[in-house]
């Protein structure tokens, strides 16, 4: 069986909403977007390539899945290690009103609680959600996450949807890795351990 992992950027106050452009999502009246591009460099694009070298499919919101379609079809350098993924490997999107995708070798997923588990059955190694802020908080409350990337950018926001919301199920988590940019972003990575345990320094 696979493993679901999720890519997503946030800021060090935990805004994840639209890291990579002033208009890929304003809801909310957000007005910060774009705030990840200032801190681009070699090794957040190295951090990526061994993400993508990992993946044999994806899950994605269909707000994130409508930002790839109309980009990433139009790359089509046989050798883009992250655009020969994701035009040809199997796409599944989460959405109840997406009816017709165009991007090649999609598929719609209407249930997520009752779809996903066997999606990551069917495949070997990892199910990757990138972005897709309102899916991760599905797929949190149901403890279908694996694996976590958080790149962490030294950036405060103060508004903006956050990678953990006040209904996020209470989880342990291992660290796998942390490595530090010369831009100051930390790149991470967390399994999933389990419960919470608790104490007293009483």
């Amino acid at each position: 069986m696979g493993k679901l992992t999720v890519t997503t950027f946030v800021t060090l106050d935990g805004v994840m909403q639209a890291p990579g452009g002033p208009d890929e999502d304003r809801s909310g009246a957000f007005s910060h977007g774009g705030w990840a591009f200032p801190f681009d460099g070699p090794q957040f694009g190295e951090f990526m390539v061994d993400v993508f070298g990992r993946v044999d499919a994806f899950l994605l919101g269909r707000r994130t899945y409508e930002i790839f379609a109309s980009y990433w079809p139009k790359q089509t350098d046989p050798n883009n290690p992250i655009a020969s993924k994701l035009n040809q490997l199997p796409k599944h999107v989460a959405s109840s009103r997406l009816e017709k995708p165009t991007w090649n070798n999609t598929s719609v997923v209407r249930d997520v609680a009752g779809e996903v588990a066997a999606l990551k059955q069917r495949y070997a190694r990892e199910l990757q959600v990138h972005g897709s802020g309102d899916l991760v908080q599905t797929l949190l409350r149901h403890e279908l996450i694996d694996e976590l990337n958080v790149l962490i950018y030294p950036v405060l926001l103060g508004t903006g949807q956050r990678l953990f919301e006040s209904r996020t199920v209470p989880t342990t988590l291992k660290l796998l890795g942390a490595t530090p940019t010369d831009n100051g972003v930390i790149l991470t990575r967390y399994a999933r351990a389990g419960k919470p345990t608790y104490g007293s320094y009483a």
